[in-house]
């Protein structure tokens, strides 16, 4: 397959989810598309497009041709779009308001008093009256209303009518009806000679009226977007030359040294390289407690330095900062698909004809059992009006935009917005142990000897051979030996046997460090220590064992404790409903202990790193759909594997490019926290659709006059306007409520701490 590239557009025009289908239906059938995805709420489309077939130019153009104004997007076009669409409304809702008002003084003010309707025919003549409102109503309409023709009558003379479509037909019939008993009454029976200039005006203005407060609250759903945009600095004090000079900080180049002063945002991601301070990273971690940074540790761009002076050597800029990927994945998360929008395509396709045909229906019955053809036209363009599909195209986008941005401000990222849905629905929390549940900072606690070896030769060998892996193990032994000042010897040969554990030659003699079973696989016996195993592994400590030369040498043993939070996620997300699950390499004695620290429900220990896609599999088939949380490496097939998978941010980038969230940083509450938020969103969701759709299946019967026999009530056709503009406004309000979502656990002080893991380190004096 040929390389893809990818472009967004900043789409105009669009008004329902009958446009979203039109806009998509144009991009998708574009050549050498391979995929579109058209929002809504952001009037955005996201296009995946073959090198070569076509250009963002090309898909800009396809769209303004299919009757959408489009333009490729700048990286910070939404927050200005959404300003100048509500002003461009606002404008035209006010030049409507003021001319429409006139037209419904002179045409209601006669029918509620009597006095007004005789000073019009002594003054200017009932004749004259109509004329004005002619004017009036024909500059509302095909001034402030030009939009709704605009699109509405290509479209349906296209045979795809959409919302603008039904305001067209509907708007047309009331002016076209009144404009023939104005100038050629003759046409009319004498009983229907009436004007409803009035009708068109106002239900143009209430309906400009509803567009502007979407705008508005359009304007708000992206607040998310827009406040991590505003957290980029514009500018850097950078040191060049021997000079500290501002420069802007697209000039920023790696290896910058950059000065951030108490109480500034720090400009990119770097390395501490002088000073010392506290950061407020609240922004990416959502944790409110600042991190203390000083020499070699890593900051991210955005963040807020606290009262010391920092030096910074930049090490990422531009798009591949920290806060560029995390405006990344809240953009893709927030233009996604989730199943549920199925239902809403699939009656889309054929709600607007349908409405049609229901009106064409309605004027027909009314002609032939009612009063009249005024009641008749009344009915027919109420149902027109009250049936726009406004509301079901923005029922999913919005509450996913919030959602997803809601979730972003505490710390969860949401990489594919479908996982919104499918987190909702899972039965078990899977959790890789080390790094996820535990701290993932192991500490060598014990060190059992063979006969014929001392502590200090083995620690030195061991720790040669572990210098070059990168596992947390591996570093706590390393850690052991510096705390012992023992010196670090050359290695060669070195080989890392996923799964099994290390091996290396150090001074000519061959070491072996892993799990028993990396024993097992070259013959060497362990039952001389393995009752000192089982009490680490009862103790909650992972057991090491080290060999030389083909002899067995040495136990020593690792303690990871849990992090302070895992038993209040643990207690969170049971109390939900779900099950936990714990998938680890060590031994089941080992995993046993954490397990029963907290309260982990099902246990799937001595899994090698490709065996966790078979654990993910085993819980599947015991559980149900299965969410799997890690943070290293060897968890990405895992990751990719579940249903939704869970990356902790602290981990490794690889983790994160498998996983569907992705948690900031390294605390489980996040998981709790993204719970609830796919839970709540979802809900919100089902809430709009449920409003959109019963709203619809509730009013058009009643348009159409159902109530009439019974009540002798008609819904007048600038009601209708006004009930279809609140639909949408409601939908879109309910949707903000999201903006609200407390987080369902915070991470302060633990409510339950875990048991202390017996014999913690002690780096100077090992015990043996």
């Amino acid at each position: 397959m040929k390389p893809t590239s990818q472009a967004t557009l900043t789409l105009d025009g669009m008004s329902c989810a009958s446009c979203v289908r039109r806009v998509e239906t144009a991009l998708t059938d574009a050549p050498g598309v391979v995929s579109a995805r058209v929002n809504l709420a952001t009037h955005s489309a996201h296009v995946e497009y073959q090198d070569g077939a076509m250009t963002a130019a090309d898909l800009a153009q396809t769209a303004t041709d299919a009757g959408y104004p489009a333009e490729v997007r700048s990286d910070d076009a939404e927050g200005v779009r959404n300003s100048s669409e509500a002003d461009e409304m606002k404008r035209r809702v006010l030049i409507a308001a003021l001319l429409t008002l006139p037209v419904v003084a002179l045409a209601m003010g006669g029918h509620m008093f009597t006095a007004v309707h005789d000073l019009i025919a002594r003054t200017i003549g009932m004749q004259a009256n109509w004329l004005i409102q002619f004017v009036l109503t024909t500059t509302v309409m095909f001034w402030a209303g030009r939009p709704f023709f605009a699109k509405g009558v290509p479209a349906l003379l296209s045979g795809k009518p959409e919302m603008n479509s039904l305001v067209a037909l509907g708007t047309s019939a009331a002016w076209g009806y009144s404009t023939i008993a104005t100038f050629a009454p003759g046409l009319l029976p004498d009983d229907a000679r009436f004007v409803y200039f009035e009708a068109a005006a106002v239900i143009v203005t209430l309906i400009l009226l509803g567009r502007w407060l979407e705008a508005r609250a359009r304007g708000r759903t992206g607040d998310a977007i827009r406040k991590l945009v505003g957290l980029r600095p514009k500018t850097a004090r950078v040191e060049r030359a021997g000079q500290v000079q501002d420069l802007p900080i697209a000039e920023l180049v790696v290896g910058d040294i950059i000065q951030t002063r108490p109480g500034e945002r720090i400009a990119s991601d770097g390395d501490v390289v002088d000073g010392r301070s506290f950061v407020d990273e609240s922004m990416v971690t959502g944790e409110p407690v600042p991190v203390e940074k000083t020499s070699g540790d890593s900051v991210v761009g955005g963040t807020i330095n606290g009262t010391g002076a920092l030096s910074i050597s930049v090490t990422a800029v531009g798009r591949d900062t920290v806060l560029s990927q995390v405006i990344k994945m809240v953009e893709a998360a927030q233009g996604a698909k989730l199943p549920i929008e199925n239902l809403v395509n699939r009656v889309t396709a054929w709600f607007v004809p349908v409405v049609i045909m229901i009106a064409a229906l309605t004027v027909i019955v009314w002609l032939s059992v009612g009063p009249g053809i005024g009641a008749a036209l009344v009915a027919g363009v109420s149902v027109l009006i009250i049936a726009c599909p406004c509301a079901m195209g923005l029922a999913t986008p919005t509450s996913i935009i919030v959602g997803t941005g809601r979730a972003a401000s505490l710390g969860v990222l949401f990489r594919r917005g479908d996982a919104l849905q499918r987190l909702q629905d899972v039965d078990v929390i899977a959790f890789d142990k080390t790094g996820t549940l535990t701290a993932g900072q192991p500490e060598l606690t014990d060190v059992e000897l063979a006969e014929g070896f001392d502590s200090d030769s083995v620690l030195q060998w061991v720790a040669a051979v572990e210098a070059r892996s990168e596992h947390p193990i591996a570093q706590a032994i390393v850690r052991a030996a510096e705390g012992r000042g023992l010196q670090a010897l050359e290695t060669s040969e070195f080989d890392s046997v996923t799964g099994f554990g290390v091996e290396a030659v150090v001074e000519g003699q061959s070491i072996l460090v892993g799990a028993g079973r990396l024993m097992d696989r070259h013959g060497i016996a362990t039952d001389t220590m393995s009752d000192a195993a089982n009490a680490l592994a009862r103790a909650g400590k992972t057991p090491i064992y080290a060999a030389v030369d083909g002899q067995l040498a040495a136990l020593l043993g690792v303690a990871d404790p849990a992090k302070p939070m895992s038993a209040d996620a643990v207690d969170a997300i049971k109390a939900r409903g779900l099950k936990v699950a714990m998938v680890t390499g060590d031994n089941r004695a080992t995993a046993e202990v954490i397990a029963a620290q907290l309260g982990v429900d099902h246990i799937v220990a001595d899994v090698l790193p490709g065996g966790k896609i078979d654990a993910v599999e085993e819980l599947r088939g015991a559980t149900g759909r299965v969410a799997f949380v890690g943070d290293g490496i060897n968890d990405a097939p895992a990751l990719a594997a579940a249903d939704v998978g869970i990356a902790v941010g602290t981990g490794t980038d690889v983790a994160i490019e498998a996983a569907d969230v992705v948690l900031m940083s390294g605390d489980l509450t996040g998981v709790v926290n993204a719970l609830e938020i796919s839970g709540r969103t979802m809900r919100n969701i089902r809430q709009n659709l449920g409003w959109a759709f019963g709203y619809n299946a509730l009013l058009i019967p009643v348009a159409a006059g159902v109530l009439y026999p019974f009540a002798g009530m008609l819904l007048s056709p600038m009601m209708a306007a006004g009930a279809m503009a609140l639909s949408s406004v409601f939908v879109l309000t309910n949707a903000l409520r999201l903006r609200f979502v407390e987080p369902a656990l915070k991470a302060d002080t633990p409510k339950r701490a875990p048991a202390e893991t017996a014999g913690r380190a002690i780096p100077q004096e090992v015990q043996t």
